[in-house]
């Protein structure tokens, strides 16, 4: 009905039967207003509420039979419009976030950051309380909660799940998606207490999971990387919208965590391929330090250099001060990285060997207290001891390498040690000739000495070495390397059953010290207890004749004392080194001897050495030790516990008795 015919019917109505009608005798109002009013509001984007209170409002204004039906049907039309557009536009919405998805997901490279953006993205788009993504641990055989958004429980967030549990195995299985209204009541999905424990503690009840797909859809070979889900603490019900929107956000989080893992596997092989390269170069480094390291000391043996230039060369190439010592740990050479002299810190002889025992026992330089230890052998046998003092630690290139100059340092002493035995061959045939008949021609052996590098005329030791039989053969070469690094001009021999050392005294230990020191080396060489007697020193051919016939007496009294495997000399031996020694130093011995007493004597007045001489003269009795010394009894026992505490308390003891009643004797001769 046009506004032309609604406005005739309005007039007809108006006139006929002579004056207006009531309400229910009216006609119908127009409808118009009302539908341009639906118009208006479908532009406006009114509420669904809005738009059906148009038919109520219809009917009020008295719109009514085909009018009214039309004024509903456009109602219902202009709800259907709404909702597509709505449908339309929250699709394109929907659209733009998945771009947007995109975009934020192509730009990303970390993995970390890709999962993060994934869960965040997808609790956005659904409007849902939280989001989570579960992945594959393909070591551990089971699926874990990679990363969650929106989650307050921290069982739900380290939740594991064993394969095919719970809602996420079904999608994983399957590869479909899965949606429950309440997970709590569902029995589709396989329930364990270790999930439904992480599930109840964070109030999840509407849950919607979808799989992560890589692979061709119409290929078949579709693979499932992880489980992408969306939750609600209330129950909801996804619509096949949101199961379409969350499964399109799954298939570009597949693709950008495929691209991350990949991203990720190149970084970490081109950084082992890095790795790779710089050990390569670091090889190389150390192949090249290594052949200069073997050209210099290849050269310095060809060159005839000595110990100390092997441990020049060393030290320079390591960048550190290096020291070379015999088995006993006696010093041979000291260098430092530029060649000069190096002062190293005492080391205690004992330590040192013990540390050449451990790098004997690795085959390797071990590190101890700030120091590189090697041990240079020859087969089993303990030539000499390298210390590289460096605290840094040495690379394995630099720690072969300083074993190899430990080689090259055991091949060249082996060479000296050659030559030396063939010299301390001819030597000993002057020492053997020395000690047979010095006095009949001492300038010819003087002269002999001297062509062999042996001036008899300066001053030397002379140390007399004995063992047990079955170690004698072991002995002489066990001298030799004794000897070998010696000073100048030493020599040995073996000469009347025992074997005869012929050093220098010039910087030499005393002879009691260079006896004992002997013992010990040469008992370590030798592996059995070696004897050692010494005397000296002693210049020119008669007098070191002489002073061998002291050792020889010497060793006797060793042996005779019961003190094998010791060293000393005549002088270390009390009123034995009196009568063996050729010094006859009587002095030295009852100042030895008696010089606690002669002193406290002297400085109080007392007369503690006559009373020690009256007590042994009056053979132990304290009467008749007071009546010779016309003192009491009780003088007597107190000047004798004077004399035990200068003494000590074996004084009176027989071998210390006979020794102090020696010396009051010859005493009392030199007064």
């Amino acid at each position: 009905m046009d506004a032309s015919t609604a406005a005739g019917v309005e007039g007809r109505h108006a006139t006929d039967g002579g004056g207006p009608r009531t309400p229910e005798t009216a006609p119908d109002a127009s409808a118009a207003p009302h539908l341009r009013r639906l118009f208006d509001l479908l532009a406006a984007d009114a509420p669904a509420e809005a738009l059906g209170a148009v038919t109520g409002q219809a009917r009020e204004a008295g719109v009514g039979g085909a009018d009214l039906a039309e004024t509903e049907r456009a109602v219902a039309t202009a709800l259907r419009v709404r909702s597509s557009l709505r449908a339309h536009r929250r699709r394109e919405l929907e659209l733009a976030a998945l771009f947007d998805t995109a975009g934020d997901l192509a730009a990303s490279r970390d993995l970390d950051e890709v999962l993060k953006a994934i869960v965040r993205r997808a609790r956005m788009l659904l409007g849902t309380d939280t989001a989570y993504l579960t992945l594959p641990d393909e070591e551990a055989g089971d699926t874990y909660m990679r990363v969650t958004d929106g989650s307050v429980s921290p069982v739900f967030q380290n939740l594991r799940l064993e394969l095919g549990e719970g809602l996420g195995g079904l999608v994983a299985q399957t590869t479909r998606p899965y949606a429950t209204p309440d997970y709590r009541t569902d029995d589709r999905f396989r329930h364990t207490r270790n999930i439904n424990a992480g599930v109840f503690e964070e109030g999840l009840v509407a849950i919607l999971g979808v799989p992560l797909l890589l692979g061709s859809v119409h290929g078949g070979d579709r693979k499932v990387i992880g489980v992408l889900f969306a939750a609600d603490r209330t129950p909801r019900a996804f619509s096949p919208d949101e199961v379409a929107l969350l499964s399109s956000l799954a298939a570009h989080a597949a693709i950008a965590i495929d691209t991350a893992r990949a991203l990720h596997d190149t970084r970490a092989a081109l950084a082992e391929l890095a790795e790779v390269n710089a050990l390569v170069r670091a090889h190389s480094a150390a192949v090249q330090r290594a052949e200069e390291a073997h050209d210099r000391l290849t050269d310095l043996v060809l060159r005839g250099g000595g110990v100390r230039d092997v441990a020049a060369a060393v030290a320079g190439l390591l960048d550190g001060a290096l020291t070379v010592h015999d088995p006993g740990g006696r010093p041979l050479a000291a260098v430092r990285h530029d060649g000069g002299p190096f002062a190293a810190d005492s080391m205690d002889a004992g330590w040192l060997v013990s540390a050449a025992e451990e790098s004997r026992a690795a085959a390797r330089a071990v590190a101890r207290s700030g120091r590189w230890i090697c041990a240079v052998l020859a087969g089993q046998e303990l030539l000499a001891i390298m210390v590289l003092h460096r605290r840094e630690p040495l690379e394995d290139s630099d720690r072969r390498m300083f074993e190899r100059a430990g080689v090259v340092t055991g091949l060249l002493m082996l060479l000296r040690r050659t030559v030396a035995e063939t010299e301390n061959r001819v030597r000993g045939e002057l020492v053997t000739d020395l000690l047979t008949d010095a006095g009949r021609n001492p300038a010819l052996l003087a002269e002999r000495g001297r062509r062999l590098g042996v001036d008899l005329d300066r001053p030397h030791l002379v140390l007399v070495a004995d063992t047990a039989a079955e170690a004698r053969d072991r002995l002489s070469s066990a001298v030799v390397r004794h000897l070998f690094g010696s000073p100048g001009g030493s020599a040995s021999a073996e000469h009347a059953g025992a074997v005869v050392l012929l050093v220098s005294a010039e910087g030499a230990q005393a002879p009691d010290q260079a006896a004992r020191a002997a013992a010990v080396q040469l008992g370590h060489l030798t592996g059995a207890p070696v004897t050692v007697a010494a005397a000296g020193p002693a210049s020119g051919p008669s007098a070191i004749a002489d002073a061998h016939a002291e050792a020889v007496r010497c060793l006797r009294a060793l042996h005779v004392l019961g003190r094998h495997g010791d060293g000393a000399s005549a002088g270390q031996l009390g009123f034995l080194g009196v009568v063996l020694g050729d010094a006859k130093d009587v002095g030295g011995f009852v100042s030895g001897t008696l010089g606690p007493l002669l002193e406290y004597d002297a400085r109080r007045g007392t007369e503690l050495v006559r009373t020690l001489a009256a007590y042994f003269g009056a053979g132990g009795s304290l009467t008749r030790a007071k009546a010779a010394l016309h003192v009491h009894v009780n003088t007597v026992v107190q000047r004798l516990d004077r004399i035990e505490a200068l003494l000590g308390p074996d004084w009176n003891h027989p071998d210390r008795a006979l020794e102090l009643q020696l010396a009051l004797r010859l005493q009392q001769l030199h007064l």
